[in-house]
């Protein structure tokens, strides 16, 4: 929803989307650098963040952003360059 999108500031964003990350990829997914792929990222855990995101962030996710293997700093990069139409 984009009420709950723009309520958001980069710093909570960038934290929600950490925290999905974690919750979805489970231990170890905090290491810094290591990719989806790294961390046995499979189509339904990609299925599982993309809901997440929309659902707590309200940034609609292409799954395929997973599969170019991000991290969780590359695709907080990309949440943040989605929510930029809406909020700064």
């Amino acid at each position: 929803m984009s009420t709950q999108q723009s309520a958001l500031s980069t710093e909570e964003i960038t934290q929600r989307v950490r925290a999905i990350w974690i919750d979805i990829l489970g231990p170890g997914s905090d290491r810094p650098g290591a990719t989806f792929f790294e961390l046995n990222g499979q189509s339904i855990a990609a299925v599982q963040i993309a809901a997440a995101v929309e659902e707590q962030i309200g940034i609609i996710l292409d799954i395929g952003d997973l599969f170019e293997d991000p991290d969780v700093e590359t695709l907080t990069s990309v949440v943040l360059a989605k929510s930029g139409d809406s909020a700064s």
